[in-house]
């Protein structure tokens, strides 16, 4: 395989690592109530974080989550070249407002629940390309924020189907650098955008799953790798459903991930405790469970290396209702442990 080059069709591996500094994680109350509690840095217990409403309140979870980042590298705002965050909400109001006052020149991104995986990407071929030497990548959801504006404001108190996920309420940032760091990402995948005709709003599993199937299978091919030379093949919020469709999905082109897969969505809420359904969604899912549990690992050296493709659906209140179906797409990053 050839290094610092770009590989097959969407994939790049970088000849010098780049390393991750630092990771934090914030959550709110549910979260901090799930299987991954022990390996969140902050759980909160007020959903709006002390302010008047769920957006203000994920402005204001982002932030704490940059800062708390920011102080585990040892590092200032004025430090870090470029901020690279997104979340679920329009115009990307939750990032926009909770950076500002941090003054760091800012990439706002979407890519749904996906927009963790396209923050990494983008800021680790920043640093490796020397474009910089410190950055931030960060991402967040909330579920008030989300249901109001995707579906029905909490008041409604409509009926979710079993297929449905619950948004999570967290925040994940990093801070990525050219030399500094005992985890380290050493190539990326950029998802396309996969439609398989999917209509339902409240079965994101089963849009997101070709999209993922598709970012996986193809990574493979450009890395010519297979699924064993990773310790985990982690997804971002599939749930159970659409983790199901997703090993149907590679196991009808000859690749078996089972051994090897796992779900964020599926980890972080035990859903016979706390009735999640599906599992975990939103941006905020891949990104604390990256944080958390899995940089503990890497670090730990318990994990090697991990190929994280978080997922996203592709839709909004305009598609949806215009009837548009909803595609979904993934990215993948390679980290692995440092040397």
């Amino acid at each position: 395989m050839k290094k610092g080059l770009q590989l097959g069709t969407q994939s790049v591996a970088f000849d010098k690592p780049v390393h991750i500094m630092s990771s934090a994680s914030v959550v709110g109350p549910k979260e901090g109530e799930g299987p991954l509690k022990d390996t969140f840095d902050k759980t909160v217990e007020d959903a709006t974080f002390g302010k008047d409403s769920w957006e203000e309140g994920e402005s204001e979870m982002l932030k704490e989550t940059i800062l708390l980042a920011l102080r585990k590298a040892k590092l200032k705002a004025e430090d870090v070249r470029y901020l690279f965050a997104g979340d679920l909400l329009g115009q990307l109001i939750a990032t926009t407002f909770g950076v500002m006052e941090l003054r760091i020149p800012l990439f706002g991104l979407y890519g749904a629940c996906s927009t963790m995986g396209e923050a990494l990407a983008l800021a680790s071929m920043t640093v490796h390309s020397g474009f910089a030497d410190t950055v931030i990548a960060a991402a967040s959801s909330h579920f008030g924020g989300a249901e109001k504006q995707f579906r029905f404001p909490l008041e409604y108190g409509n009926q979710r189907p079993m297929s449905s996920t619950w948004t999570v309420t967290g925040s994940g940032a990093f801070v990525l650098s050219k030399e500094y760091g005992d985890v380290v990402i050493t190539g990326i995948t950029t998802g396309k955008v996969v439609d398989y005709g999917v209509k339902d709003s409240l079965n994101m599993g089963a849009c997101m799953a070709p999209a993922a199937a598709d970012l996986i299978y193809h990574h493979l091919k450009d890395f010519d790798r297979k699924p064993e030379d990773y310790d985990r093949i982690v997804t971002g919020d599939l749930g159970v459903i659409g983790s199901e469709i997703l090993c149907k999905l590679l196991r009808d082109q000859n690749t078996d991930i089972a051994g090897v897969h796992m779900d964020c969505g599926m980890m972080i809420y035990d859903d016979e405790r706390q009735d999640t359904h599906s599992g975990g969604s939103g941006c905020g899912c891949s990104a604390v469970t990256l944080a958390g549990k899995l940089m503990s690992e890497l670090r730990s050296g318990e994990v090697k290396r991990i190929l994280f493709v978080p997922t996203g659906a592709l839709l909004s209140t305009v598609s949806y209702n215009e009837g548009q179906s909803v595609p979904g797409i993934a990215h993948g990053i390679v980290i692995e442990k440092g040397v």
